[in-house]
């Protein structure tokens, strides 16, 4: 009988020490947008474990626990979660060898925040559940500056119960998290978004630039078309031209942004949807063509809003 007491006093301990052990979230993808979410996840309680190809990226999230693959990342997670630049690594990450796959517990959740094409999505739905775990798609809006924050917007494709189980994970990261439908709906969602993002700014540096060089006052300028109809994100909380407002990429020689590269490739993803419905995009596909020729002139590793700093010339 003592025998017994002990034998079920230590099982219950391990089990004890397994619960206080486990980890809440494995995240994938230490960039500008992952090390911010990441990091406002664990100031916010959460238990992180990441991974990045780039380990010092990794070791830059305060009080998370660096693991060496995808795989270690996923084991023992209640949610693993990717920030990655495009569908080809998404995939890999998952299914590679030490993916995530590999890692992730039975009947667990994938929630994938990386913006790709929305077929590439439906068939990550697919794979995850011919695999026994359960994906959403879950792109963000809101940029640098609103990871920092953690006022981002996701945008959720999937099943509507996996969404209602990780919303209070992803409000750790971010102000508000919205059911778009069906698996690749977000994606969807976020390309449309984006492609008008791309356009603003480019509208905005346009004007600006425009201005500037009939000699009005760069501040004058921007007061009056936060105060007018040209009113938008790019022109209040994004600025492209430097020195108007603190802590955006072009106060800090475009660095630290949404790269260029990226815009260019959310851009293709928008026109690549837009030919499978029949819908026309023709201001996409001319902002699409002058980020391209920018990426030919040295700014694809630029944050996007160097589209002030093209048209003005300065190369």
């Amino acid at each position: 009988m003592f025998r017994r007491t002990i034998l079920l006093f230590n099982l219950r301990s391990n089990l004890l020490h397994q619960r206080n052990q486990s980890t809440d979230v494995g995240f994938i993808g230490i960039g500008n947008m992952g090390a911010r979410m990441a990091t406002n996840m664990i100031q916010k309680g959460l238990k992180l474990k990441v991974f990045d190809v780039v380990p010092n990226a990794a070791k830059s999230v305060a009080g998370a626990t660096v693991c060496s693959s995808p795989k270690e990342a996923a084991q023992g997670c209640k949610v693993v979660i990717t920030m990655l630049p495009d569908g080809g690594i998404v995939k890999e990450t998952l299914e590679g060898k030490n993916g995530i796959m590999e890692g992730i517990d039975k009947n667990g959740l994938y929630v994938d925040c990386s913006t790709i094409d929305s077929s590439v999505a439906q068939d990550l739905y697919k794979t995850a559940k011919s695999n026994g775990f359960r994906f959403l798609d879950a792109p963000v809006s809101g940029g640098v500056t609103g990871a920092q924050a953690a006022t981002l917007t996701f945008m959720v494709g999937g099943d509507k119960a996996d969404l209602d189980f990780v919303e209070p994970i992803l409000l750790k990261a971010g102000a508000r998290v919205v059911h778009c439908g069906e698996p690749g709906a977000g994606q969807i969602a976020k390309v449309c978004n984006n492609l008008l993002l791309a356009a603003s700014m480019t509208a905005v540096s346009e004007a600006m630039n425009l201005g500037i060089k009939m000699g009005l006052d760069a501040k004058v300028l921007t007061s009056i078309i936060n105060s007018s109809t040209g009113r938008c994100w790019s022109s209040e909380t994004y600025n492209p031209v430097p020195g108007l407002m603190p802590n955006v990429p072009s106060s800090n020689g475009y660095k630290g942004g949404f790269m260029m590269k990226l815009t260019a490739k959310d851009l293709a993803l928008a026109q690549n949807t837009a030919l499978r419905c029949g819908a026309p995009l023709p201001i996409t596909a001319v902002v699409h063509q002058i980020y391209r020729v920018m990426m030919t002139q040295g700014y694809g590793d630029k944050d996007f809003s160097s589209t002030y700093e093209f048209f003005k010339g300065a190369k």
